[in-house]
C-alpha cells in the first residue's frame, strides 16, 4: 500500500470516528450533566494521549519544558479544553444534535474573519460571499427554514454553538505560535483542562459514577472526539502528498454525521438542517478556493 493510499485510509478512519461523537453528545446527555461529560470525557482523553506519548517515546519531552511552554499550556487549556467543551456541551444539551453540530462547523469562516482582525490577512470576494453563504446556512438551521418570521427555535442554544465556533477558532490562532511536538502540547492542553474541570465539576456539579452508560459515553468522547482520532489525523496529513489531498475529506464528517443522528439518537433530519449545513459547506469551501487562487497568485508574483 502507497503512502497515499495509508493517507486515504487513516482519513476515512478519522471521518468515521468524528461523524459519530455528535450522537455519543447527546446519549452521554441523557444520563449525566454537561459538567460530568466534560469531566469523565477529558479525564479519558488526558490519560489515552499520556498512553502515546510513552508508546512513541515522547514522555521525556514533558520534563524539557519551559517556564513558558507551561504558562503557554496552561492558558490554552483554559480554552480547550475547558471552555470550549463546556460551552459546546451545553449547546448540544438545548439544541437537537442535527442543529448544534452544524452550527459549530461555522468554525473555519470564524477562523477566517479572526485571521483578518488579528493576524491583517486579507479577505478576497470569494472569502467574503463564502462567509455570507455559511451564515446564511446559519439562519435556516437557526429558524429551522422559517426565514420569514426570523424565529429562532432555541437562541440560547444558536448563540452558544455559534460561540463555540469562535473560541475554537481563537484557540487555533494561539495554537498556531506554539511550535511543540502537537501531541506533547495537546496533552500538557488537557492535562491543565482536566484539572481546571476537576475544579468546576467540584464548584457547579457533582462527581458521580453512575449511569455507567453516561460515563462510557463520556470516555467514548474523550477517545475519539479529543484523543486517538487527532493523532490519526496527523498521521493522514503527514503520509499524503499535500494536506489538501486528505483535508478536504474532513467535509464528509457533518454529513455523515447526520446519519448517526438520524439511526442512533433517534432524530428525524430536518430538510432545514440538511440544507443550512449544506450552505455552511459550500460557504466554506468557496472561502477556501478564493485562499488557494490568492495564495498560488502571491506566490507567483514573488517568482517573477
Amino acid at each position: 500500500m502507497t503512502n497515499q493510499n495509508r493517507a486515504y485510509l487513516f482519513v476515512a478512519i478519522s471521518v468515521l470516528f468524528w461523524s459519530t461523537v455528535a450522537s455519543a453528545f447527546k446519549l452521554a446527555l441523557r444520563e449525566l450533566d454537561f459538567i460530568q461529560v466534560l469531566f469523565f470525557s477529558t479525564c479519558a482523553s488526558t490519560l489515552i494521549l499520556f498512553l502515546i506519548l510513552f508508546l512513541s517515546g515522547k514522555t521525556k519531552q514533558l520534563f524539557q519544558q519551559t517556564p513558558r511552554s507551561l504558562l503557554n499550556s496552561s492558558l490554552l487549556g483554559l480554552i480547550n479544553p475547558t471552555l470550549y467543551y463546556l460551552v459546546l456541551f451545553k449547546a448540544y444539551d438545548l439544541l437537537p444534535a442535527q442543529e448544534a453540530q452544524p452550527l459549530n462547523w461555522i468554525w473555519p469562516i470564524t477562523l477566517s474573519l479572526l485571521s483578518a482582525l488579528l493576524l491583517k490577512q486579507s479577505l478576497g470576494k470569494k472569502s467574503i460571499a463564502g462567509i455570507f453563504i455559511s451564515f446564511a446556512g446559519v439562519l435556516v438551521i437557526s429558524t429551522r427554514g422559517d426565514l420569514s418570521a426570523v424565529k429562532f427555535t432555541n437562541l440560547s442554544g444558536d448563540l452558544l454553538a455559534v460561540s463555540s465556533a469562535v473560541i475554537w477558532a481563537f484557540y487555533w490562532i494561539f495554537n498556531l505560535k506554539d511550535s511543540r511536538d502537537p501531541v506533547v502540547k495537546l496533552f500538557q492542553n488537557f492535562f491543565f483542562g482536566s484539572i481546571y474541570n476537576a475544579i468546576v465539576l467540584l464548584t457547579l456539579s457533582e462527581f458521580t459514577l453512575s449511569p455507567l452508560n453516561g460515563i462510557f459515553c463520556s470516555i467514548y468522547i474523550g477517545l475519539f472526539e479529543m484523543g486517538i482520532t487527532f493523532i490519526v489525523w496527523l498521521k493522514a496529513l503527514s503520509l499524503a502528498r499535500n494536506s489538501a489531498s486528505v483535508a478536504n475529506f474532513a467535509y464528509i464528517t457533518p454529513l455523515l454525521s447526520l446519519v448517526f443522528i438520524h439511526f442512533i439518537v433517534g432524530e428525524t433530519i430536518l430538510f432545514s438542517s440538511l440544507a443550512g449545513l449544506f450552505l455552511i459547506i459550500g460557504g466554506i469551501l468557496l472561502g477556501a478556493i478564493g485562499n488557494a487562487r490568492r495564495a498560488s497568485s502571491n506566490h507567483s508574483a514573488a517568482v517573477k
